[in-house]
């Protein structure tokens, strides 16, 4: 039992990882300004929070949905993992990039949201395959958080070198983990 725990804990930190790279990436083009320490940190609580409400949700309806759809289920769920996967990798080369701007007001919470929506998606899958909801919950809000806050403060050292890396690494491991639930 208790191996199962772990191999579901594994999994669902890497996957939050993955989906938290997105945050990464965009904040550490955000850190490159010169932002407060205060409004860093109020902004990670904001990621983490979107991050945490977002596949809370998709779980939620992925659960409705798998009781539904049964075994086919498991398949639509590797495949949006692998689809959300590939979209960030190819979009890591995409020249029209523009350095992002600081999240100001209603900004901030917007800014939680667009880098939200990847774990909507990701909650979903996870519900239709029947994962564990508060430990994915948790997990995804408190990574995303972290890596929010990571890429704030090394973006005002790094100043942008490991900006695309950073959402090709996210986009490999989603694709993994999408064609490992399919095969």
């Amino acid at each position: 039992m208790a191996s199962i725990w772990l191999g579901e804990f594994v999994s669902l930190a890497v996957l939050a990882f993955a989906l938290g790279l997105d945050a990464f990436s965009v904040s550490l083009g955000m850190g490159m300004q010169v932002i407060r320490l205060k409004r860093v940190f109020f902004i990670g609580i904001m990621v983490g929070i979107f991050h945490m409400v977002m596949p809370f949700i998709g779980i939620t309806l992925g659960k409705l949905v798998s009781s539904q759809f049964d075994q086919a289920t498991i398949l639509i769920g590797g495949a949006l993992l692998l689809g959300l996967g590939a979209h960030m990798f190819f979009s890591s080369f995409r020249d029209d990039k523009k350095p992002p701007q600081a999240p100001i007001g209603p900004g901030v919470y917007l800014f939680a949201f667009t880098v939200s929506i990847d774990s909507f998606s990701a909650g979903l899958s996870l519900g239709i395959s029947g994962a564990g909801m508060l430990m994915a919950v948790v997990l995804f809000g408190c990574i995303s958080m972290v890596l929010t806050w990571l890429g704030f403060i090394l973006g005002r050292k790094a100043k942008g070198l490991l900006g695309t890396y950073s959402e090709l690494l996210g986009g490999s491991i989603l694709c993994g983990i999408g064609l490992n639930m399919i095969f």
